[in-house]
């Protein structure tokens, strides 16, 4: 009974200063900075698959809570030195997806809006013939399913070449002598976007020996941002699916390759609810 009546008192203490201090808009805008920040730290744990540091931040605040409820004092500067503190923790150990979620938030789907089933099954066949296609000619290939969510950068590096998705076009671009096919293809939506981007590379050393400059690129453009990225080796032929900065799928077949493009595709258009 005693520590409900220190939780009372304490309720009491804290409004009645709101009056007698007159700082209500203090604590109102520092609310609704910490609800803001909460959410957004939230969300981008949440995309990122952090379960584990959404919990241990709803612990600390529920920490700071209960030492507000059972002190005689509420100290809200040491609450923003807490939150501070892991807020600096989940930046330093999710920085590479924190500029992900942020590239993301700018996403626009505006490409997406004349696509259709039987257009879209279309493309998939496309793509996936082209990428066999050069496996069986050993024939290096870069291709980067976006939604218009890849920095300016990558973009402007390349040409923007606005054509349509064929076999032909694809195995066009890279091929050998072509003067685009040394860079990645950025497809969006029914649209071979752009040709001969350069992209960041991934700069681990732990990489096997047979992943060249093309597998590093993919590597390093589906971790600063949501996209996926389907490689052919120059060198074997040997077809590989990166997402997340990762290699999602080595030796992929042509249902890897479908299950791939099905989800850029499929995911968008049922969000857009035009399926």
């Amino acid at each position: 009974m005693k520590s409900w009546e220190t939780i009372k008192n304490n309720l009491i203490t804290f409004f009645t200063e709101f009056g007698k201090d007159l700082n209500f808009v203090d604590y109102l805008l520092q609310f609704i900075f910490l609800a803001v920040t909460f959410y957004i730290v939230f969300k981008i744990l949440k995309n990122n698959k952090g379960g584990k540091f959404i919990v241990a931040v709803v612990f600390f605040v529920i920490l700071s809570g209960v030492t507000f409820a059972f002190s005689n004092s509420f100290s809200s500067e040491l609450t923003l030195v807490v939150i501070l503190m892991i807020a600096l923790l989940i930046f330093t150990m999710f920085n590479t997806e924190i500029k992900r979620s942020l590239l993301d938030s700018n996403v626009k789907k505006n490409k997406m809006d004349s696509l259709t089933v039987s257009g879209v099954e279309l493309i998939i066949e496309e793509t996936i013939r082209a990428v066999q296609n050069m496996s069986k000619k050993d024939i290096g290939a870069l291709i980067v399913l976006s939604n218009e969510n890849l920095p300016e950068g990558i973009i402007e590096s390349g040409t923007v070449v606005n054509a349509q998705i064929t076999s032909q076009m694809i195995e066009a671009v890279f091929y050998p002598k072509a003067p685009l096919h040394d860079g990645a293809m950025i497809i969006e939506g029914n649209k071979i976007y752009a040709a001969g981007c350069f992209l960041p590379l991934a700069q681990s050393e732990n990489l096997p020996k047979d992943m060249g400059s093309r597998h590093r690129a993919a590597l390093g453009v589906t971790s600063v941002a949501s996209v996926t990225a389907i490689v052919v080796s120059e060198e074997t032929g040997i077809i590989s699916i990166a997402k997340n900065g990762v290699i999602k799928k080595k030796y992929a077949d042509a249902a890897d390759i479908k299950n791939a493009l099905s989800e850029y595709y499929w995911s968008d258009l049922t969000a857009e609810g035009k399926i």
